[in-house]
């Protein structure tokens, strides 16, 4: 078994698994086939567990691997594994002495959240 990384895709050489490449803008992602930048976003962000991620490496501060995955609570190892490779190659999240950390995008795009998140509650009650 080997595995080669290219571009940030990992390719088993004797199973053909490949990691998921994130969404670049100018190029089609999943909902729009010219890849505006909002579309790209949108693709990423609209991965399983990726928005969370971000979220609580913003809210609570950088955390190593396992902290992380007790903040999220239900995340697999699996699945935190592949999101916190995509969200640093989207530059959102960094690697650093005190573990995974939001970069500064990263950490502009959950303040463009937090109020998202305000007008989601409100939108909840209105469907009640």
């Amino acid at each position: 078994m080997y595995f080669i990384a290219i571009f940030g895709i990992m390719i088993n050489g004797d199973k053909g698994i490949r990691m998921a490449k994130i969404p670049k803008p100018g190029t089609p992602v999943r909902g729009s086939k010219s890849g505006v930048p909002v579309m790209a976003l949108f693709d990423i962000m609209g991965r399983r567990w990726a928005m969370g991620v971000l979220w609580t490496l913003c809210h609570g501060g950088p955390a190593t691997f396992r902290a992380l995955q007790e903040r999220c609570e239900t995340i697999s190892p699996a699945v935190l594994n592949t999101r916190l490779k995509e969200l640093r190659l989207a530059k959102l999240v960094e690697h650093s002495d005190y573990g995974y950390a939001a970069t500064k995008l990263g950490q502009e795009l959950y303040e463009y959240m937090t109020p998202l998140g305000k007008w989601a509650k409100k939108w909840a009650k209105k469907l009640d």
